[in-house]
């Protein structure tokens, strides 16, 4: 089987989020994956008026927005990773030269589609992904190309090897 029938067998039965990111507890910021293909990911994400990062009205600062772009990436990476057999190894978000928001905040109980579109892709583990977040109604709430770096050897990387 090539690699675009293992995504498109893949993307019928997707995983729960939990079997695609590291993240846990109050850090796990996804909620499911709604599309994937070969180049990108739809992903979902609830504002919960009680969680940490919560402000007074019991919204999300939009700049968490960055992060839930890089749990989509991760997503991408591990979904397409497991399509190929493997497991993906830990990433690392880069950052971003630009992260344009319309919003100050995601409103409290809403419902955020984030999307990630890859850019660029090496065998080295360097990766773009073109990013938005929107609602329910489609509008864009935030924009930002991501950069992401997924080392051979995560340890090293870390302890600065």
């Amino acid at each position: 089987m090539d690699l675009d029938q293992a995504i498109k067998q893949c993307a019928e039965t997707l995983p729960p989020i939990d079997e695609l990111l590291p993240h846990r507890g109050t850090m796990k910021l996804l909620d499911s994956v709604i599309s994937f293909d070969r180049l990108s990911v739809c992903v979902s994400a609830q504002v919960n008026s009680d969680a940490w990062y919560a402000d007074d009205d019991g919204a999300m600062p939009n700049w968490i927005g960055i992060e839930l772009m890089a749990q989509a990436i991760g997503v991408h990476v591990s979904l397409l990773t497991g399509c190929e057999g493997g497991v993906a190894r830990p990433g690392v978000l880069l950052g971003t030269q630009q992260y344009e928001a319309s919003v100050n905040a995601f409103a409290a109980h809403t419902r955020l589609h984030i999307n990630a579109k890859q850019v660029l892709r090496s065998a080295a583990g360097h990766g773009a992904y073109d990013c938005a977040i929107s609602n329910d109604a489609g509008a864009c709430l935030a924009h930002a190309i991501v950069k992401v770096y997924q080392p051979d050897d995560f340890r090293a990387f870390m302890q600065g090897v």
